[in-house]
């Protein structure tokens, strides 16, 4: 299986000439575009569109729209393609305010939409899709991806807070030849969401480490990251890539930082580390 990060949480999985994509993000400036004024000059991620018409699958670990993109997602996926999203989470507008927006837009994209409860799969071309626990800071449904094909297994942790469900993923479908991490640690101030928490809403480098080695990651690539600081609403940490390469190193974690549009062939980093 080779993997290609997208940018920001985006990442595309390729085996057998068929692809899956994971929260793709095409147009970044859109994400704070409601705060208007206050989000103007906000750092955008640098990021990358998936191969257009080819997926067959496109995977939401949750609907924020920096994570659910309705026009990347139909833009990637082929005929027959599929999108699969974590389940509903109901309540009323003020509850759900956080993903309306991308509720809207992938309504408005017409795209067929499948709920996964956190332990289900489904079967998309070669591809095993498992939905898995994860825990949004804000209180929005959220599961982290895994996807299997060639032997090789990649899990996606969205932008998961840090959680206790580890040990039971590792000892349910590990072990992992990628796992993706989020690590900006972004405190958020939002209107719908008071008080505010001065505790970060996605794991930050130092609790990504930890995850990472409970999870035993043969490598760990950092993501959702350099981008987006918008004062009062949403707060990252500053340097977080270089400072959580810093602490998987002190916990034997390998690390591999790409940037948009890089790839790594998972069989062979598997060969490799197998002949050292």
């Amino acid at each position: 299986m080779r993997l290609t990060w997208l940018g920001w949480a985006g990442v595309e999985l390729e085996s057998d000439g068929a692809t899956v994509v994971i929260d793709p993000l095409d147009d970044p400036g859109a994400v704070f575009a409601p705060f208007g004024e206050r989000a103007a000059g906000t750092p955008l991620p640098e990021v990358v569109p998936a191969s257009a018409g080819k997926a067959v699958a496109g995977l939401v670990t949750h609907l924020h729209r920096d994570h659910a993109d309705a026009a990347a997602l139909a833009a990637a996926l082929g005929p027959g393609g599929r999108v699969f999203e974590p389940p509903a989470g109901g309540g009323d507008e003020l509850e759900q305010l956080g993903v309306a927006q991308a509720e809207a837009e992938l309504t408005n994209a017409g795209v067929e939409r499948i709920r996964l409860m956190p332990w289900d799969s489904q079967r998309a071309g070669p591809f095993t899709l498992t939905a898995l626990p994860s825990v949004d800071g804000l209180g929005d449904p959220q599961v982290a991806w895994l996807v299997e094909a060639g032997g090789q297994r990649v899990l996606h942790l969205g932008d998961t807070i840090f959680h206790g469900y580890w040990w039971r993923m590792a000892l349910r479908h590990g072990p992992f030849d990628a796992v993706l991490v989020p690590v900006n640690g972004a405190v958020t101030r939002f209107p719908h969401r008071r008080p505010p928490s001065p505790l970060p809403a996605a794991m930050d480098p130092a609790h990504a480490a930890i995850a990472a080695e409970i999870l035993g990651a043969r490598t760990t690539i950092p993501m959702h990251s350099e981008g987006y600081d918008v004062g009062g609403i949403y707060e990252p940490v500053a340097d977080a890539v270089s400072r959580f390469a810093a602490e998987a190193v002190e916990r034997g974690v390998d690390v591999t930082v790409l940037d948009p549009g890089g790839t790594i062939d998972l069989a062979a980093e598997r060969l490799g580390q197998a002949a050292t």
